[in-house]
């Protein structure tokens, strides 16, 4: 039986799934996210991520608390040029403060910014 051309098949798919799982999400900080029945996708404009040390990432550049709301509004208003309605993705540690979390969201509605907070 000609099985060859089989094994060269399968191992081109197996590496190109192996790649494309990888390449998910390239910008995003891995955190401890809580658990919940609902699942939301949105289109992921701007990715801010808290980790369990409080710090404050937009993308993978991390950003201090002072300056936060500065950057934040600057990065809504750079995106409001190619999309109407910038989105805001905020990615927390299960420990990072709720209080901060609001905070990320009143910048972005403040901005007139959708946010979506990234809770599973």
């Amino acid at each position: 039986m000609f099985t060859d051309s089989l094994n060269d098949i399968l191992f081109i798919l197996l590496m190109f799934f192996l790649i494309t799982t990888t390449m998910a999400n390239p910008n995003v900080v891995k955190v401890n996210n809580p658990r919940a029945t609902k699942d939301t996708k949105a289109k992921q404009n701007i990715v801010i991520s808290i980790d369990k040390d409080q710090n404050f990432f937009i993308g993978q550049k991390m950003v201090g608390k002072n300056s936060l709301d500065s950057v934040l509004s600057a990065e809504i208003r750079k995106w409001r040029a190619t999309v109407d309605t910038p989105t805001v993705v905020i990615n927390a540690d299960t420990s990072a403060f709720y209080g901060e979390v609001f905070r990320v969201m009143r910048i972005a509605k403040k901005d007139t910014a959708k946010v979506v907070a990234n809770v599973k």
